[in-house]
């Protein structure tokens, strides 16, 4: 008995000495990162003197009565729903319909839906701009000839946001459709063909049977649909428009960049870098409160 409570204590010793590695892993790129980003944004530092003044939570109030920052909280939500719809919901659709309903030619859409994912997001973010030059452009030149005048989408509010969530979304939506059409792979075929002879329609496939039994997979993807909207946005924005038109395109993690690297105000990037963590920590709450007890575990 002796010799097992030993052999239990030494494998609880081996089980956290597994954890190491990947702690100080943590410990040098996240959580020191962090603490020193939270460390400045009580200060007023412009990246390049010596000294810092300590200034409280000056940077925090002045942020909040900025008009900019709501400006930039509000572009930031129609990026992560626009990401939701177009990297989550119809990515999830396409799964069904590509592994339930379609049985030619599969490794030929996956492969050509997943390419997109491999390529630069830089190189993508010019390409689109050039595609979509409304004077110069292939598309700008097609509307031409139909007598279509198209807006200049980089310097309109509204459509910028529209356009940029696209070119992202064009980056990575292969990589949420294959993780997606993997899962829903996975569900036993008899059960979708038992549904079928019952005369259940494909939407009721989809939403009572495939959703809830793909959801422990669905709702990774959800996450990191969020992740994305709020950071991987930052590319085409900083590529294409820097922005503009008048904050009109800039996100929380764009304008952060902005604040450290262009105007020099350090302690006011600190402090809208750690609102971005408190922003995404909320949205994580409550994806866990209302989504997370609704999964789906098959064992």
């Amino acid at each position: 008995m002796q010799k097992r409570t030993k052999k239990g204590k030494w494998d609880h010793i081996k089980a956290f000495g597994f954890f190491i590695p990947v702690l100080l892993v943590f410990t040098i790129f996240v959580f020191t990162p962090f603490f020193k980003t939270l460390y400045l944004s009580f200060f007023e530092w412009n990246l390049i003197s010596p000294k810092k003044t300590f200034v409280g939570l000056s940077n925090y109030i002045a942020l909040f009565q900025d008009p900019v920052t709501v400006k930039v909280l509000s572009n930031t939500f129609v990026y992560i729903l626009i990401m939701l719809v177009v990297n989550f919901i119809v990515p999830y659709i396409m799964s069904y319909m590509m592994a339930i309903m379609l049985k030619k030619g599969q490794n030929f859409y996956k492969g050509a839906i997943f390419l997109p994912y491999v390529i630069s997001l830089v190189v993508g973010s010019i390409l689109y701009l050039w595609i979509l030059n409304p004077v110069s452009g292939p598309i700008g030149l097609i509307a031409r000839t139909f007598g279509i005048r198209l807006p200049i989408w980089s310097k309109t509010d509204g459509l910028v946001l529209l356009i940029l969530s696209l070119i992202t979304s064009w980056k990575l939506f292969g990589y949420n459709f294959i993780v997606l059409f993997a899962a829903v792979n996975n569900i036993p075929k008899e059960i979708i063909e038992v549904a079928k002879l019952d005369g259940i329609s494909n939407w009721h496939i989809f939403k009572d049977i495939v959703t809830p039994m793909s959801s422990a997979t669905g709702i990774y993807v959800l996450i990191i649909t969020i992740v994305q909207g709020l950071q991987q946005g930052f590319t085409p924005i900083k590529v294409v428009t820097q922005g503009g038109p008048n904050y009109g395109s800039a996100s929380l993690t764009y304008q952060s960049y902005h604040e450290a690297f262009t105007l020099y105000h350090i302690g006011k990037s600190s402090a809208l870098s750690v609102l971005t963590m408190v922003l995404f920590m909320v949205l994580l709450a409550l994806e866990f409160y209302f989504v997370e007890r609704n999964v789906y575990y098959e064992n």
